[in-house]
């Protein structure tokens, strides 16, 4: 066996079978006659130097080749190989030069210019990428998509298009081509053009929801609500069953006034399995300032919310509902949902703080006392937590647990606000056991501290 067909057989090995486990390979065992005549001392450099390269000893992989080169340097391959280990090197000028004397010696060979392509798209020299991805773009349309890719970074808008446009054509819209396009039409400020092609989209394929979805998107963005409206409705024509449309729908309902179809639309896409817990959050904090304005619509959102709590995963949209019964005055329902959203986040300390906060609200003091024991064991230097579990002991009676409490909690104050809160807390402990004298001491801290300067 030559020692080019030694080659090819490796060489196809690697591709086909590229994920062989290094344990497998005895590279200190010497070839087998099937590998060709193991006198053959290029055979051995060369196999020395994939040796090497596979255990990324990039360096010696480089002086086995130059010994294959002193013997011939006919064989191409050779300077395919030189140019992958000064690339690991990051010595891409070196690098350079091996893979074009590679392509000087195979013009047309797919894998050699590839590599010469990834060399200048490491060194970020994206001129010469896009000229060596020009002779790769007939091998397949991947290149044509990176070829886009390196037109918007070049900002070569116009060229970028072009390559889109045939790709489109070709093999059909992507959604990573699409990006590219948003990308382009925001960078130069193209609005109307893209509108046109999203329009052309629809035309061409009216079945097709996401082409409808994009437009309407756009045409918000525009602040074109008129037409992002007549897009919506016609998208609900073409496709009943859509639930995403309602992301669409409801807010140009509730912009019109018509309240009946904009809860319609809230319902579908709060029910909907297909649509994300940020998209239905951003619905329901709508429809909560709705209902402010429109308190007669009540009952509905009570209904809206029962769709969100069965099927939510975030604490966002309980925290959302507890803030919205907060303002409501309704602390009970604030501390249902704040519950739920513990129960989603147990190490959130802002949601703790907030039930205990509502317990004492609540006069639970015996609730507020438990939880923000359980909580000092996780947040011992939390100083709101002294005072809420000292104001709980001060309720119970319990006035010698609260000021031990509250002394402990005075050393990790840093605001005087607070530190006045404690001193009234430990006055009214004094005070229900009845001395007086020490009451009046913190009664009189506080009022230092609340004295402006």
């Amino acid at each position: 066996m030559n020692k080019l067909k030694y080659i090819l057989i490796f060489i196809f090995g690697i591709f086909l079978f590229p994920q062989v486990i290094p344990a497998q390979v005895d590279f200190n065992a010497t070839p087998t006659d099937d590998l060709g005549n193991v006198s053959d001392e290029f055979q051995e450099f060369f196999y020395e130097a994939l040796k090497e390269k596979a255990i990324e000893n990039y360096d010696k992989a480089i002086i086995a080749l130059q010994k294959c080169l002193e013997i011939d340097d006919s064989e191409s391959i050779l300077y395919l190989e030189l140019g992958k280990n000064y690339n690991k090197l990051k010595n891409f000028g070196a690098a350079e030069d091996a893979l074009r004397k590679a392509v000087s010696k195979e013009p047309d060979n797919e894998w050699y210019l590839d590599e010469l392509y990834e060399s200048y798209a490491q060194q970020k020299d994206y001129d010469k990428a896009i000229k060596t991805i020009k002779q790769l773009v007939k091998y397949h349309p991947d290149y044509k998509e990176d070829l886009a890719s390196l037109y918007v970074r070049t900002r070569k808008y116009k060229e970028a298009l072009k390559v889109l446009d045939d790709l489109d054509d070709e093999i059909g819209v992507s959604d990573l081509r699409d990006r590219l396009r948003n990308q382009i039409y925001n960078a130069t400020g193209q609005k109307k053009e893209q509108i046109k092609n999203l329009k052309e989209r629809v035309d061409e394929n009216p079945n097709a929801e996401k082409n409808y979805l994009a437009l309407i998107f756009r045409y918000s963005e525009s602040n074109d609500t008129k037409k992002a409206f007549e897009t919506a409705k016609k998208l609900l024509d073409v496709h009943p069953e859509s639930q995403l449309v309602h992301l669409a729908l409801y807010k140009f309902y509730l912009d019109d006034g018509d309240a009946e179809m904009a809860i319609k639309s809230m319902k579908i896409v709060l029910g909907s399995s297909q649509i994300k817990p940020e998209a239905k959050l951003k619905v329901l904090a709508d429809f909560v300032s709705y209902v402010k304005e429109n308190p007669q619509y009540e009952k509905d959102l009570v209904d809206i919310t029962s769709l969100v709590t069965e099927s939510a995963t975030d604490t966002k949209t309980f925290i959302e509902l507890a803030q919205y019964y907060l303002a409501k005055k309704d602390k009970v329902k604030a501390l249902e949902y704040y519950t739920k959203a513990q129960n989603l986040e147990p190490e959130n300390f802002g949601i703790l703080r907030n039930i205990i906060l509502l317990h004492i609200d609540l006069n639970e003091f015996d609730k507020a006392e438990q939880k923000s024991s359980k909580g000092l064991e996780k947040y011992p230097a939390q100083p709101i937590l002294y005072l809420i579990n000292g104001v709980s002991l001060n309720q119970l009676s319990k006035y010698n647990e609260a000021i031990k409490i509250l002394e402990t909690g005075l050393d990790y104050i840093i605001e005087d606000k607070m530190e006045a809160d404690f001193y009234k807390q430990l006055s009214k402990a004094y005070t229900g056991l009845n001395n007086l004298a020490k009451a009046k001491t913190f009664t009189d801290k506080a009022k230092k501290l609340e004295i402006p300067n």
